[in-house]
């Protein structure tokens, strides 16, 4: 069976709609680690300290965060499935 996933769709300040945000998914790039899908948008890759007043050019990344809480991580949008 193939599933179709809607084009992510501009949600403002470089922010972009998918399926699975709010829900636990499979990071497949950080060792299959699972985590929750907080926002699909771009990375700031500036050290420089402050708030980001643009929206970076840089392609958008998966912003997760572990189920308990801690420290957020990023990975590629094509490595994150939904979890079982």
């Amino acid at each position: 069976m193939t599933t179709h996933t809607p084009a992510a769709q501009p949600l403002g300040l470089g922010h972009r709609s998918h399926p699975l945000l709010g829900r636990r998914v499979i990071d497949h790039a950080h060792d299959d680690r699972i985590g929750i899908l907080r926002a699909l948008a771009p990375e700031a890759k500036d050290d420089t300290p402050g708030p980001v007043l643009t929206v970076p050019a840089t392609p958008p990344v998966a912003w997760l965060s572990p189920e308990g809480g801690g420290v957020e991580w990023t990975t590629a949008p094509d490595a994150i499935e939904a979890a079982p």
